[in-house]
C-alpha cells in the first residue's frame, strides 16, 4: 500500500472534494492507492489535519520553526544574570555544597512542577497568559497579572543590559577606564588596585567609582527626589538595547527564535572559557574549595531554607508568563515533559556551573589583596560591575577578557529581556484580536514605552530607581501571581482534567507525583513563600542610603497594582454574567467550551468529587 500526501490546492479535480468537519485550519488531502489493475489506480482519499499543529478546536497558530528554537528560548530566558551573580553567593553563603540540599529539595517538590505546569497550560490552550484562562475565567486577572508584572521588570532590566553595553565600549580601550584613580570622576578617597584598600573602610577602588560615578554619576543626586535628567551615554546604550529587542521580536516567534541560537549558547562558551582563565590563577583553588565546602550545620538554620526556596521561585521564571507564551507556539503533540525537565535542569546545572567560574576570580582577588574571601563575595550588581571587572582589570590582556565578560552579560540579559517582552505582547495580542494585523506597530509601541519610562533609570538619581524597581516590581506579586495560577488550575478547573488535556497532548498521563505536588504541594509551598515575603520584609535601600517612606509606598502602590488584577477581574466577570448567583459562579468557574452544560445544571465543580480527585 502507497501512501502519498498532498496539499488541497494540488489535487486533480477528478477526485471528489471531501468537505470539511466544521474545523477551521489548513488541510491536507491523504491519498491512499488501494490497488493498480491494468494501468489504473484506484485510490481512496481522506482530508486531515496537518500532524501536531491544529488544536482540537481547530484553531490555527504559528509555530516555532524547529524544536531547538522554542528550547533555547526557554533556556535562554530562565538562566539569566541571576544565575551569575546570585546563586553561587547563595551558595557560599549558606553553608557551600550543604545549600545544594534545600535547593534540589525545592527544585523537585515545587520548581520542576510548576515548570512543567505552565508549559502544558500554555500548549494545550494555544494562547498567552490571559487567554489561556479561558478553562476557568474567573482567574483570568491572574493573566494579566504577569503580564503587568513582566512589563514592570522590562523597565528596569534593560537598564543592566545598557550599563553592560556601556561597559563593553569602555572596554575597546588600551587601558581599562577601571584601574587608576586618574580620571575626572574620581574623588580624593580612590586608592589604585594595587594598595591593599580592602581592608580601610574610608578609601574606595577605581572599579567602585567607576561604576557608580563614572557610569551612573551618582555622586551628582542626593536621593531618588534628585534624579536630574538622563545621561545621554547610557540613553544611547539604553535606545541600542530596545532597538535589537525590536528587531528580534517584532516577527514573532519565527525572528526570536533565531536570535536565540547566539543569545542562548554564547554565555556557555564564555563561561567555559573563563574558567579556564579563572583555575590557573593564584588563589583560584582556595575560592572553590570554598564555594563547595559543606557545613551541614547550616542546615538548621530556617533562613537557609527560605533563601533556598527564594531562589528556586525566581530562578526558574515562573509566573512571569514568558513560559506560558513560549509554549503556546509548540506544536499541539509537543512532549513538553520531556521540556520541562531538560530546561529546568540546565538552568539548575548552569547556575552551579557559573559559580565556579565566578569563585576561582575571587579566590585569586582574595589572594591578590590578602584578605578573607568574604570581604571580596558579593552579589547583586555590584558582582558583575564592581568585583569581576576589578578582578579582570589586573590580569594580563585585560581589555580582551574584559570584552568577553561583558559580551556574555550581554547575551545572558538580551534573551531573558526578549521572554519578558514576548509575555507581554503574546498575552495581550491574544486577548485583543485586533491586534494580530499589527504585531509590528503593537511591539513597536510596547518597545517605545518601556523605553522611556526606563529613562528614568539612566538619570544622575537612576540606580535609586532601579533599585525600588527591583525590590517591588516582581517579589511578593510574583509569588501571589504562580499561587493564585496554581489554586485555579489544580482546584477550580481540576488536577484531573488537567491530566487529561495533557495526555490527549503526548499520550501520556501525568503520574501520581506530579498531581499531587500540583494539588496539595506546590500550592502550600507558595502560599507558605508569600507569607515570608510579608513577613521578612525589608524597606529598600541602596548602599548606606535609605529610601523616603513615600518612595516605599509607591513601591508598595507598584506591587499592589499587579496583585488587584485578580479580584478587580473576578468582580467584572462576576457581575458581567447573567443568571442568579450560582448561576454566575457556575459559568465563572467552568470552561467556556462547557458553558452548554451550565445551562443544563451540569457543573463538575459542584460535586464533591471534583474536590476529592487526584
Amino acid at each position: 500500500m502507497l501512501r502519498g500526501r498532498l496539499p488541497v490546492t494540488h489535487m486533480s479535480s477528478t477526485i471528489a472534494p471531501v468537505k470539511p468537519s466544521g474545523t477551521a485550519g489548513p488541510k491536507e488531502v491523504e491519498l491512499v492507492l488501494v490497488k493498480e489493475q491494468n494501468g489504473v489506480q484506484f485510490t481512496s482519499s481522506a482530508l486531515v489535519s496537518p500532524s501536531g499543529q491544529t488544536h482540537p478546536s481547530g484553531e490555527e497558530r504559528e509555530t516555532w520553526g524547529k524544536k531547538i528554537d522554542f528550547l533555547l528560548s526557554v533556556i535562554g530566558f530562565a538562566v539569566d544574570l541571576a544565575n551569575v551573580w546570585r546563586f553561587p553567593y547563595l551558595c557560599y553563603k549558606n553553608g557551600g555544597g550543604a545549600f545544594l540540599v534545600p535547593y534540589l529539595f525545592f527544585m523537585v517538590i515545587a520548581g520542576m512542577p510548576l515548570f512543567y505546569m505552565e508549559l502544558a497550560l500554555g500548549q494545550y490552550n494555544r494562547e498567552g497568559a490571559a487567554g489561556v484562562w479561558k478553562i476557568c475565567p474567573l482567574f483570568k486577572g491572574v493573566g494579566f497579572t504577569v503580564i503587568l508584572i513582566s512589563l514592570y521588570v522590562g523597565f528596569y532590566y534593560n537598564v543592566i543590559i545598557a550599563w553592560a553595553l556601556f561597559y563593553l565600549f569602555s572596554s575597546f580601550s588600551g587601558e581599562l577606564p577601571w584601574i587608576h584613580c586618574n580620571n575626572t570622576w574620581n574623588s580624593p578617597n580612590c586608592s589604585d588596585l594595587n594598595s591593599t584598600l580592602l581592608n580601610d573602610t574610608y578609601k574606595t577602588t577605581p572599579a567602585l567609582e567607576y561604576f557608580e560615578r563614572g557610569v551612573l554619576h551618582l555622586h551628582e543626586s542626593s536621593g531618588i527626589d534628585d534624579l536630574g535628567l538622563p545621561r545621554w551615554q547610557l540613553t544611547s546604550c539604553l535606545a541600542v538595547v530596545i532597538v535589537v529587542l525590536y528587531f528580534s521580536l517584532w516577527k514573532g516567534v519565527k525572528t526570536s527564535g533565531k536570535v536565540v541560537w547566539i543569545t542562548a549558547t554564547m554565555p556557555y562558551v564564555v563561561l567555559t572559557v573563563l574558567l579556564l582563565r579563572g583555575v590557573t590563577l593564584p588563589g583560584a583553588i582556595d575560592g572553590i574549595k570554598a564555594y563547595l565546602s559543606v557545613d551541614f550545620l547550616r542546615l538548621c538554620d530556617a533562613q537557609v531554607w527560605i533563601e533556598a526556596a527564594t531562589q528556586i521561585c525566581f530562578s526558574l521564571g515562573v509566573g512571569f508568563g514568558v513560559l506560558i507564551a513560549f509554549s503556546s507556539y509548540n506544536k499541539f503533540s509537543n512532549n513538553c515533559y520531556r521540556d520541562a525537565i531538560i530546561t529546568s535542569s540546565i538552568n539548575s546545572l548552569t547556575s552551579f556551573f557559573s559559580g565556579f567560574v565566578i569563585f576561582s576570580f575571587l579566590g585569586y582577588m582574595s589572594h591578590k589583596h590578602n584578605v578573607a574571601l568574604d570581604k571580596v563575595a558579593t552579589d547583586g550588581p555590584g558582582l558583575v560591575f564592581i568585583i569581576y571587572p576589578e578582578a579582570i582589570a589586573t590580569l594580563p590582556g585585560s581589555s580582551v577578557w574584559a570584552v568577553i565578560f561583558f559580551i556574555m552579560l550581554l547575551t545572558l540579559g538580551i534573551d531573558s529581556a526578549m521572554g519578558g517582552m514576548e509575555s507581554v505582547i503574546t498575552g495581550l495580542i491574544d486577548e485583543f484580536k485586533f491586534l494580530h494585523k499589527h504585531r509590528e506597530l503593537f511591539t513597536l509601541f510596547i518597545v517605545v514605552s518601556t523605553f522611556l519610562i526606563s529613562l528614568s533609570c539612566v538619570t544622575n538619581g537612576g540606580i535609586y530607581v532601579f533599585t525600588l524597581l527591583d525590590h517591588f516590581a516582581a517579589g511578593t506579586s510574583i509569588l501571589f501571581g504562580v499561587l493564585i495560577e496554581a489554586i485555579g488550575i489544580a482546584w477550580f478547573y481540576g488536577v484531573d482534567r488537567f491530566s487529561d488535556d495533557i495526555q490527549e497532548m503526548i499520550g501520556q498521563r501525568p503520574g501520581l507525583y506530579w498531581r499531587l505536588c500540583w494539588k496539595f504541594v506546590s500550592p502550600c509551598f507558595l502560599l507558605f513563600m508569600v507569607v515570608v515575603s510579608f513577613a521578612t520584609f525589608n524597606p529598600p535601600k541602596y548602599g548606606s542610603y535609605y529610601f523616603p517612606t513615600w518612595a516605599t509606598m509607591v513601591g508598595w502602590c507598584l506591587s499592589i497594582s499587579s496583585m488587584i488584577m485578580v479580584p478587580l477581574y473576578a468582580f467584572y466577570k462576576f457581575c458581567s454574567l447573567p443568571g442568579s448567583f450560582c448561576d454566575k459562579l457556575a459559568y465563572a468557574i467552568t470552561p467556556e467550551t462547557e458553558h452548554h452544560l451550565v445551562e443544563r445544571g451540569e457543573v463538575r465543580q459542584f460535586t464533591l468529587q471534583h474536590w476529592l480527585v487526584v
